[in-house]
């Protein structure tokens, strides 16, 4: 097994060592080590190390300590520090490192980090992850592009992960991610507006009710009280992803105005910072509604 490392170690990062670790047919996983910004950070370094040592990685003081010897290192940082992390580990890469960008970044922002890491002599695959990672952890699915796609999905069949090649063109998979995304966080914002403005009224199960008559092959109470969780949760994630899918739209040329007012109701959500117990769709919404309104 290739010297892996993890440029981030964050949720997805120990999403997927934990089921690495954890998987039967990943056989000779080997030490992996791990740089997070967040080690530079005293207000964090303390959690970082933490979750490192539970999950027994090396958790480095340095990217090239992080680096050194790896020949499979994996990008999981936010979308907006993606560029910032190739350009600052791209020439400590050893020489045929395949680096697995995993963030969710769009096509020119993948294609400049490619530009960075293929002239450092390793070699850049753009990856999407294309769920949430858990629960599915390692098997979450991934979607491969960019010359090296074939090469890279060994590399990751053989730690038991669930991907597949998008195309040979790098941006090809981020693309892929980016626009679906313009639909996902989408209907997750048009959720907050929608059914935080009928809680606000008095008619949110009216308003219920009558989309599930429209269509009934969801369920809107479900899939609302998920929505809003998923923005509660990640929302500041989000925003930063959908700061990036804006600027795939305007590269092709596509208003961007659905996407823009997206990213502020995942932000805004997301730093409200509620951390509820209850599940039910009324006291998310309630929670929410008691933060924004004052």
């Amino acid at each position: 097994m290739a010297g892996i490392a993890t440029i981030g170690f964050g949720e997805a990062a120990q999403a997927f060592v934990s089921g690495w670790q954890a998987d039967p047919d990943v056989k000779t996983l080997g030490a992996i080590a791990s740089f997070d910004v967040k080690i530079e950070d005293l207000t964090q370094r303390s959690a970082l190390l933490d979750a490192s040592s539970r999950l027994d990685v090396e958790c480095t003081e340095t990217p090239e300590d992080a680096l050194s010897g790896r020949n499979l290192v994996f990008s999981l940082v936010t979308a907006d520090r993606a560029l910032e992390a190739a350009t600052r580990v791209a020439s400590l890469l050893d020489p045929g490192t395949l680096y697995l960008d995993c963030n969710s970044c769009s096509p020119a922002t993948k294609a400049a980090a490619s530009e960075l890491v293929n002239a450092a002599g390793a070699i850049y695959v753009d990856v999407a992850v294309m769920s949430p990672v858990h629960p599915a952890g390692h098997r979450t699915p991934l979607l491969v592009a960019g010359p090296a796609a074939d090469l890279a999905c060994r590399h990751l069949a053989s730690l038991g992960m669930n991907a597949k090649v998008a195309g040979e063109k790098i941006g090809h998979a981020s693309s892929i991610k980016m626009l679906r995304s313009v639909m996902i966080k989408g209907f997750e914002a048009l959720t907050a507006e929608c059914l935080l403005a009928a809680r606000r009224a008095g008619v949110e199960q009216d308003v219920l009710a009558s989309l599930q008559a429209s269509d009934p092959g969801i369920d809107w109470t479900k899939r609302s009280a998920y929505n809003l969780e998923r923005m509660m949760v990640h929302g500041r994630r989000r925003a930063a992803e959908m700061r990036e899918v804006a600027a795939t739209l305007r590269e092709l040329g596509i208003p961007d105005r659905m996407a823009a007012a997206t990213v502020e109701w995942q932000r805004q959500l997301g730093e409200l910072e509620i951390r509820d117990s209850d599940n039910s769709l009324g006291n998310r919404a309630d929670s929410i509604l008691e933060r924004i309104l004052g």
